[in-house]
């Protein structure tokens, strides 16, 4: 599988062969790029020229109508510099047809949305249609009937360049794509770009995984699971638009900083209508206000605090010890109370929600009546029934038997008085572990409380105990090991009915609470039955950068298997003891791409006042880099799932001593030396860490 890179002589790539001549392969790919663009121009304009003045029945529709119009023009957007299509196929027979000698095969354009021209004939071929996927997935050991697969290489959205492998020629050799090493290189300004001309084999077959099943994939630094979570979406949506656009879709991941530097991704593919969110917007029934210490933090996201809320909850059912008696007009109808309490006990062995429960017992105790009511003569129908259900009676016992219960209200009380927790925590939790939950000042009431962000995942607990919380199609969880089992059961739960593709390294969990293995965590989640996959093939990091990094797995993930860098370019990495950061950052920037200058968090204060005496503008983590300004200061505690192209390291051993503990610090450290895509320089003044030796 041999292959040659055919370059436009203007072009910034070096060129391998001849300049094209105005008749040949490039410009004719470049006639087809042109045609495909005045193509996706007509489509758009079919749909802004659609009149719908007459076609609905109501002001509703007509909204709804004119919404879907709009998501769809926006869906047809030729952004000017993202390549309309990254690849050819030419197969030997058209798909689906008999195999003869001499059958005439099938030309497809492979891109990021299907364009067809006036005849409704294709000219560029979604990339998630089942046709495209031999574009990822063909070898020469099992070309899939390609003939030859070409790649495009692009200068700010316009065709530079072109690649042949011809697949099907027993003579060419197997060697690796320049083309795609140069796009897997190439500098990266701004937020994080799709990865649809770059996707390997491997990623593709996690990325068309069904819908039904959840895939969990542990990869590390570099490997690319945060696109592949991103592309399984777009996946999703195109393979199973109607379902997913009644249940939904939602990409959760670790902090607003990391999710405004993926949110273009999918709007580049055409897909508008995901949600993103962090695990705090998810539970935020209450103002978070207050923090945790360490301590407290892992008792109240350990997962038997679920039994404590589930006891304390349902510790508020009392049976009856009064019979329920309606009066109908002249006759009085009377329930006895163990009769009642029998109604009582058949809804607790049920194990449905408290809420639901307390719904349905009125109207137990309604048709107990109504059986009364039968016996004596009478025919009673359901409007009687309900009329009982309602009466101040049945509505008294209700109250008293099965009292409503405020979730917050609930957590606040196991919160705040000891003798409630204990009596609910007796077996599960021990004294200790009671004492760190407690809250130093119990709080009066929800306002004026100073909820922790563990506080707001228990009170979600609670709330979906009484009523049950609403099941999406689809959740993308990323950076998961980072989450406790109390955030893995508030992500679960709003997957209960649909899938979840869990996307994490158990490498660089940096909480205290940090996951552990990934079968406990989908036990968690809900999703014991999912698919774990590995990624090693690491595309981002240089090979010496995640070398010198991976010294530290034995200390923080002994047995992981280290990541194994397949880029050409080595880029560089240095250490300079005694270094100064701002001179090192300096230098980068006479580079072109990004720059990350990251540091523990103490000492960001400091940096930031340093960078602008010396003059150099720089960002907030989650801003978009420009071209003027393309230094970010990080902190070590947001560096989590951000990439740069050229990383300043300030003082490792300050961010290990930044954790609670070595091993945290060690895995945040771990993180820090795994941003940069080109470049890593590590300053230091005081010594580094013993595990990188």
């Amino acid at each position: 599988m041999s292959t040659s890179v055919h370059d436009d002589p203007r072009s910034d790539s070096p060129s391998d062969s001849p300049s094209d001549s105005p008749s040949g392969p490039l410009s004719r790919e470049r006639a087809h790029l042109a045609a495909s663009r005045a193509a996706l121009r007509a489509m758009r304009e079919d749909v802004q020229s659609l009149d719908i003045s007459d076609v609905t029945a109501n002001w509703v529709n007509a909204a709804v109508l004119e919404k879907q119009i709009e998501d769809r023009v926006k869906a047809l957007a030729d952004l000017s510099d993202t390549p309309l299509f990254f690849g050819r196929l030419d197969f030997l027979h058209a798909p689906g047809a008999e195999r003869a000698e001499g059958a005439e095969g099938e030309r497809f354009y492979v891109g990021r949305r299907h364009v067809h021209d006036a005849d409704g004939d294709p000219m560029v071929i979604d990339w998630r249609a089942p046709v495209s996927q031999a574009f990822y997935q063909a070898t020469r050991k099992d070309p899939k009937d390609v003939a030859l697969r070409r790649r495009f290489g692009y200068t700010g959205g316009d065709i530079t360049a072109y690649e042949d492998e011809r697949l099907s020629d027993p003579a060419e050799e197997a060697t690796t794509s320049r083309l795609l090493q140069r796009e897997i290189e190439r500098p990266r300004v701004g937020p994080m770009r799709d990865i649809v001309a770059t996707i390997q084999p491997e990623q593709d077959e996690i990325v068309r995984a069904g819908l039904a099943g959840s895939v969990c994939v542990q990869g590390g630094p570099g490997t690319g699971k945060t696109a592949v979570g991103l592309h399984r979406v777009a996946y999703l949506l195109y393979a199973h638009r109607e379902r997913l656009a009644r249940t939904g879709t939602l990409v959760i991941g670790p902090n607003r900083s990391f999710l405004h530097y993926i949110e273009q991704v999918l709007p580049a593919l055409g897909e508008l209508a995901v949600r993103q969110a962090t695990v705090d917007d998810l539970v935020a029934h209450v103002e978070v206000r207050g923090t945790d210490d360490a301590t407290a933090a892992v008792v109240k996201g350990d997962a038997r605090m679920a039994q404590v809320l589930r006891r304390a909850l349902y510790a508020h059912v009392t049976m009856p010890a009064e019979p329920v008696v309606v009066v109908r007009g002249s006759r009085r109808w009377r329930v006895a109370a163990y009769e009642v309490e029998e109604l009582v006990r058949e809804l607790l062995d049920r194990d449905i929600r408290y809420g639901a429960a307390r719904e349905a017992l009125p109207q137990r105790i309604a048709h107990a009546v109504l059986v009364r009511m039968e016996r004596a003569g009478e025919a009673p129908d359901d409007r009687v029934q309900d009329a009982v259900a309602r009466s101040a009676a049945v509505k008294a016992c209700v109250k008293a038997v099965w009292p409503a219960v405020d979730p917050a209200r609930l957590v606040l009380r196991l919160l705040s008085e000891p003798e409630f927790l204990a009596g609910h925590a007796a077996g599960l939790l021990t004294e200790e572990e009671q004492k760190a939950v407690l809250w130093a000042k119990p709080a009066r009431s929800v306002r004026t409380a100073r909820w922790s962000a563990a506080d707001a995942v228990l009170v979600d607990e609670a709330a979906d105990l009484i009523e049950r919380t609403p099941s999406l199609g689809h959740v993308v969880l990323d950076e998961a090991q980072d989450l406790s089992p109390m955030q893995y059961r508030a992500v679960g739960r709003r997957c209960t009915t649909g899938s979840v593709t869990v996307l994490g390294d158990l490498a660089q969990g940096t909480t205290p609470w940090a996951t552990r293995g990934w079968p406990e965590a989908l036990a968690h989640l809900g999703k014991e039955g999912a698919v774990i996959e590995e990624l090693t093939a690491g595309f981002r990091v240089p090979t010496d950068v995640i070398a010198y990094a991976s010294r530290l797995l034995p200390h923080i993930a002994p047995g992981l298997t280290p990541v194994r860098s397949i880029r050409e370019n080595p880029g560089f990495f240095e250490i300079r003891a005694a270094g100064d950061p701002v001179t090192a950052c300096a230098e980068l920037l006479r580079r072109e791409g990004s720059v990350g200058l990251i540091c523990a968090d103490a000492r960001l204060p400091g940096l930031a006042r340093e960078l602008t005496e010396a003059g150099i503008g720089h960002l907030a983590p989650g801003a978009e880099t420009t071209r003027e300004v393309r230094l970010t200061l990080v902190p070590a505690s947001l560096a989590k799932g951000l990439e740069y192209d050229y990383v300043v390291l300030d003082e490792p051993g300050a961010v290990v001593a930044g954790e609670p503990d070595e091993r945290t610090g060690l895995r945040r450290l771990y993180v820090c030396l795994t941003r940069a895509v080109s470049g890593l320089i590590v300053t230091h003044g005081e010594p580094l860490p013993v595990q990188l030796s």
